[in-house]
């Protein structure tokens, strides 16, 4: 749950444009956010926790520059929460100096945490992602020699950004769980150049040909002013310098691959495109297929924004029900160090959402993209009945969630995921709804019009595309069947 971006450009403001890259990858991770330039080989970064706009400004900007520039957003899986393991990471090694951006989760952390410390190498982070740095920065072999060494000893899932040695690297593992995309910056002026209020005498310096973006999606490519290229293909390792740009496919790709399937129905950002579908579109398809499946007379559809809005358009559009907000989000409710006193703890789910009248004696259908504690969905049910609804019924356009996610996307443990130990009516009493249904699994594969073998949906079915952690395996649980 990390975004990833790199940008090749010799001639341009490399670090604004990793800023703007960034603020359009901001949904993917909140924790933390950094930015690092390499200036004819140097390296320079500048991390810190907080969201892009409160990590950057001006005068930070300002003072990153170079030719080449690599950018990360946050949200932790493994390694804890702090501002040790933001990123990107710079690993000083024997062989070279790498600044690196990781978005996944190695599955194999303490095989290669042994085996680089039996090799003297000193690691100062708890976080995945400096060991992918160390291995590449401690390798004597060329550079990219060395970068695919260090792919065939990594498990589990990977996109990764980095610099070393005056060049932008890309590369992702042999599943290509998590999203990496190819751009190429148009030579007339890019959007960023324009929005940062370059003088009309500097705006064709952001226009040089030539100029290569990495980045999580796509969305963040449109930011900038990239044109899409492609995909970074599973097992592929891209490198962009003077030379241009070239690719290796380093690990034969695994089977089909295994996007993950969260990617369609919660993280990425509706204007971005995955494997060529937009993600809007297949969110809209779900909610028109969860009111295929299971349909109800009711008065109001609205979504629990915001990812539950696009399946709430397509379930009341195909049913013909009128669409409204119904629950108005506050947008400002970010990770604070400041702690609500007791009450507002009780009632912390108003921090983020209310109510409108509009829903007081309504019959009213709530879209979500997925239930996993169940806490919040349980409150939110609780706040329509309060404000006067005389049904609610919750729909949600994926499967219930069951199984653990080593892959990247910060799940519970099964015991705390209300599917796992429930059936679906369980759960609807447990959250206090009117009726439940959640969308098929046949029906969430068939909207993103991919196959569902080249969907990563380990924590729908509990069939893993890898083996897991020894460790973990233990946490597994078998669905509970309806």
């Amino acid at each position: 749950m990390c975004g990833v971006f790199g940008v090749y450009a010799p001639d341009r403001d490399v670090a604004r444009l990793t800023y703007f890259g960034l603020f359009a990858l901001q949904h993917r991770g909140q924790e933390s956010a950094g930015i690092a330039v390499s200036e004819h080989g140097r390296l320079t970064a500048l991390r810190d926790l907080g969201l892009v706009a409160q990590v950057f400004d001006e005068q930070k900007l300002g003072g990153l520059r170079g030719q080449v520039a690599i950018g990360h957003n946050r949200y932790s899986t493994t390694g804890s929460s702090q501002w040790a393991n933001a990123q990107p990471l710079v690993q000083h090694g024997r062989a070279r100096t790498v600044a690196l951006g990781h978005n996944g989760n190695l599955i194999n952390v303490r095989e290669v945490r042994d085996s680089l410390r039996e090799s003297g190498v000193s690691l100062g982070t708890t976080s995945d992602s400096e060991l992918i740095a160390a291995l590449i920065a401690n390798d004597s072999a060329p550079l990219e020699e060395a970068v695919a060494n260090a792919m065939r000893g990594l498990e589990g899932a990977y996109s990764v950004v980095a610099l070393t040695e005056g060049r932008l690297l890309a590369f992702r593992d042999a599943h290509g769980f998590r999203p990496l995309v190819i751009g190429r910056l148009h030579e007339a002026a890019s959007a960023a150049g324009k929005a940062a209020g370059a003088r009309p005498e500097d705006r064709a310096a952001f226009g040089a040909a030539g100029d290569w973006v990495f980045a999580s999606e796509t969305c963040s490519l449109d930011l900038v002013g990239a044109e899409f290229v492609r995909e970074v293909a599973p097992g592929e390792l891209v490198v962009a310098d003077a030379d241009g740009l070239h690719a290796r496919q380093v690990l034969k790709r695994a089977d089909g691959g295994a996007l993950c399937i969260w990617e369609f129905f919660y993280l990425a950002r509706p204007d971005s495109r995955l494997e060529g579908i937009e993600v809007h579109n297949a969110r809209v398809r779900m909610g028109e297929r969860l009111a295929q499946e299971a349909p109800v007379d009711a008065d109001l559809v609205l979504p629990i924004p915001d990812s539950g809005t696009p399946a709430a358009i397509g379930f009341a559009r195909a049913l013909g029900l009128p669409f409204s907000e119904g629950l108005i989000k506050n947008r400002y409710v970010q990770r604070t160090f400041i702690q609500p006193d007791q009450e507002l703890r009780r009632q912390g789910i108003k921090l983020k959402y209310h109510p409108v009248a509009e829903v007081a004696g309504k019959r009213v259908v709530a879209v979500d993209d997925s239930i996993v504690r169940g806490n919040t969905t349980r409150e939110i049910v609780r706040m329509l009945f309060d404000a006067g609804a005389t049904e609610v019924h919750l729909r949600i356009s994926s499967p219930p969630v069951i199984g653990q996610c080593f892959y990247g996307i910060d799940l519970a443990d099964p015991s705390e995921m209300i599917a796992s130990t429930r059936t679906v009516e369980e759960v609807r009493e447990h959250v206090g709804a009117t009726s439940l249904a959640y969308l098929s699994h046949d029906g969430l594969v068939e909207a993103t019009r991919r196959p569902a073998s080249a969907l990563c949906r380990a924590c729908l079915t509990g069939d893993y595309p890898t083996e897991v952690p020894d460790e973990a395996a233990k946490l597994r649980f078998e669905p509970t069947r309806a």
